[in-house]
Order: C-alpha cells, then structure tokens, then sequence
C-alpha cells in the first residue's frame, strides 16, 4: 500500500534522504516520508529546493516495485490532486516538472538503486507559497496553488496526491503513456539541451523524449531540455 507505514519530520534535509534510510533499514515498499519543512531539498541537476515551512507537500515514497514508467505515472498523480477543485489544468514538461500556465508547481524526483531492488520519489508540490516567497528570480517560472486555484488545505492536498499516486502506479504501460500524452507540454515546440536543438515530437513507449532535428530524430532518455528562444 501506498503511503503507510508514515514516517513526519517537522525539519529534515531531505525527505529523499530520509526515505533512502528508510530503505536500507528494510522499510516494505510504499513507505510515505513526509516533512513541514526541508533544509536541504534538492531537485534535477543538483538545485535546491525550498520553500516556507507548511506550503508546499514535500513527500518521499519508497518502491520496492520499479516500473520503468514510474516518473511518467508520478507527474500524472501530481495532475490529478492539483486539478480536483476543477479549476487549473496541468501540463507536463518532460521530464517531470508539472506546469499551470506554463509556470512550475510541482518537480519529481526518482533516485534509487535498481540492483538492490528499491527506488525513491520525490515530490514537491507548491500549495500555499504566495509570489512572494519566491525568490525574485522564480517569480515569474514558478507558482502554485494558492496563486492559481486558491487557499487549499495542505493534507487534504496530499491525501489526494498519495490516493492518485497509488492508482497510476498501478495503470497498464499503455493508459500511463496515452494520459501522459494528452498532457505533454512540449509537444511541437522548440527546444534545446546540452549536445543540440529542435522540435519535440513527443515520446516513445519507453518515456524518452524524441525531438526532430535538422539531421533526424532523436530519443534523449534523460537529461534536461529548455524551450528554445525563437530564432
């Protein structure tokens, strides 16, 4: 079961951490980490994440049942628990970062070690982060619910992201890939990465990103893309 046992901190470096602990003692999968405040939260790429203490869900979950899937399945969860009031629509930027109007409110993370059968998500979702909170450089990237949809509470938002999370880990391959489909964010547009640059095509089974460039399509399968300045 997804979310039990739970173990809270009030502060913590990192839920990941904790989690990755969690897993070396032998915590069964589904094991929920959960914390008011992080002081050393990180995201892709090695940046921080922060955020005030009681605003933002800031989860970890152990799987011990890896399914190559898993960050398509997770962004799909956040979807759904920020869209209940009905009042946003999500978009996902490959490969894990949760968009409303083009603005991140939630980032995912996956860090485990497959040989020794465990995997951890991280998620942190912006619930009631005013604009700001932000630092001056985020203001305009990034938001969250309280900006879009209005007050929520903090549980209530986690519940309903660890009750979605558990039915999307369980969806066939083929639900997972349509659903993430319909939300991708960067579908036909313009981006760029490290070694190169071009148009996103969408994804293959296997959740790499294709992207059309002047020499043929690729397949990036991990890595971070940018939407590329007009040319």
């Amino acid at each position: 079961m997804i979310g039990l046992p739970r173990a809270h901190w009030r502060l913590t470096d990192s839920t990941n951490e904790r989690a990755r602990e969690l897993a070396a003692r032998g915590a069964p999968h589904g094991t929920l980490v959960t914390a008011d405040e992080q002081s050393a939260g990180r995201g892709r790429q090695g940046r921080s994440w922060t955020a005030p203490p009681r605003t933002a869900v800031l989860m970890s979950v152990l799987l011990r049942e890896i399914d190559p899937l898993l960050p398509l399945a997770a962004a799909l969860a956040v979807c759904e628990a920020c869209e209940e009031e009905g009042r946003v629509a999500c978009q996902v930027k490959w490969p894990n970062d949760v968009w409303i109007d083009r603005r991140k409110v939630a980032g995912i993370l996956v860090e485990g070690r497959p040989q020794e059968g465990w995997a951890v998500l991280g998620i942190g979702l912006n619930v009631a982060i005013r604009e700001a909170d932000f630092p001056p450089e985020l203001q305009s990237i990034a938001t969250s619910l309280l900006i879009e949809d209005g007050e929520r509470p903090l549980d209530d938002v986690l519940a309903l992201l660890v009750d979605a999370l558990a039915r999307w880990l369980e969806a066939p391959a083929t639900e997972v890939l349509a659903a993430w489909r319909r939300r991708d964010a960067l579908k036909g547009q313009r981006v760029g990465w490290g070694e190169g640059e071009g148009v996103a095509a969408g994804i293959d089974d296997s959740g790499a990103l294709l992207v059309d460039t002047d020499s043929g399509q690729v397949a990036l399968d991990a890595g971070e893309v940018h939407l590329a300045p007009p040319s």
